[in-house]
């Protein structure tokens, strides 16, 4: 699947445009703050209906407008259709080809898409919900079942937790079963998923990077050495009391951790600052990597300014890296050296104050 061509209205800066992608490489370059990472934005709620920059829609909303509406024109396997995404006074909607999606879930399956940003850097650098949210992503990308459970989790996990706030041990523990059952598949298909990531990861780093630095995943359960139903539940009933007492559900999926190590030593002590933004960058297109593995399906890649602190050399190295894709958007500033592999017929696209001009020099 890939965009024939994406309409925006009252989006961020973009008042209204009407952008044409028909190509495998679309290019957006300009000065910073003028709309390009606002347009990547709108291709990724096309694709998900949330946006990954903020968790709140309404951020998204141009300065006195009360929405914005989203429209992508898409080809798939021959066959071209239409959806739409908009926000209005406080509602969001999604239709494919006019008709609403109810669900969320369904539009992730239909338009895969991998976001590279700046704040990628968090997976080596941040907490560890950083990268608990990289691989819940990763893995609801290509695995319907791996969705519906961390969703059902999520959701036993609020119960629980509110039940704990009430001072319940009692009424808590009414959920401790299926919070097992949940979270045991979780971390079944987590431990599969480092597996295979670790399988793809650690060369391409070595590869690209040009260092014999093994630099790799360690999955570290919060529930660990617990693998029956009973186990859990047991353990979740010795420490009700202290749950009561932090308030929360203070074991589970949710506080697993994934540290990053380079030869055993956690790589953001001993990582340059290159070789750390160069990780986060490999993180992504490991991701696409085993995605494509999973799924046979290629995605569409939305590439934010992320090349920019490489050179030449590496930069093509990186992009030479790519797996297969449908479509890559491209973020870049003004005369930069754009690619150092050749491409076929980009479009490029001049951006400035949110209107999108002939980019071409």
């Amino acid at each position: 699947m890939r965009f024939e061509s994406i309409d925006i209205s009252g989006f961020r800066n973009i008042s209204s445009a009407s952008v044409s992608c028909d190509a495998g490489d679309i290019v957006l370059t300009g000065i910073n703050g003028q709309g390009k990472t606002n347009f990547l934005e709108a291709a990724y709620i096309l694709c998900y209906g949330s946006s990954f920059r903020t968790s709140n829609l309404k951020d998204s909303v141009m300065h006195g407008s009360n929405g914005f509406s989203l429209e992508g024109h898409f080809i798939d396997d021959g066959i071209r259709g239409c959806i739409s995404v908009s926000f209005i006074s406080g509602k969001r909607r999604i239709e494919i080809d006019g008709k609403e999606l109810r669900d969320r879930r369904d539009l992730i399956y239909s338009f895969p898409c991998i976001v590279f940003s700046h704040d990628d850097i968090s997976f080596i650098r941040g907490e560890a919900e950083s990268r608990r949210r990289f691989f819940d992503q990763m893995m609801s990308l290509y695995s319907p079942a791996y969705f519906d459970a961390h969703r059902a989790y999520r959701t036993i996990l609020m119960q629980r937790n509110a039940a704990i706030k009430s001072c319940s041990s009692q009424l808590a523990s009414l959920y401790d079963e299926r919070l097992a059952l949940y979270g045991l598949e979780m971390m079944k298909e987590r431990a599969e998923a480092v597996y295979g990531f670790n399988s793809i990861f650690p060369e391409l780093f070595r590869e690209i990077s040009e260092t014999d630095m093994d630099v790799r995943i360690k999955y570290q359960p919060s529930w660990c050495a617990m693998d029956s139903k009973d186990d859990i539940v047991s353990y979740l009933a010795r420490n009700s009391e202290r749950d009561i007492i932090m308030q929360t559900t203070s074991s589970g999926p949710h506080r697993d951790r994934f540290s990053v190590t380079a030869d055993d030593i956690p790589f953001a002590s001993v990582g340059s600052t290159g070789q750390i933004r160069l990780a986060s960058i490999l993180f992504r297109i490991a991701e696409a990597i085993y995605f494509r593995k999973m799924t046979g399906k290629d995605p569409i890649l939305l590439i934010d300014d992320v090349l920019l602190e490489l050179d030449d050399r590496r930069r093509g190295r990186v992009l030479s890296s790519l797996p297969g894709y449908s479509q890559a958007f491209y973020t870049f500033l003004p005369r930069e050296s754009y690619f150092s592999v050749e491409k076929d017929d980009p479009i490029y696209y001049r951006v400035e104050d949110g209107r999108f001009t002939d980019g071409r020099y």
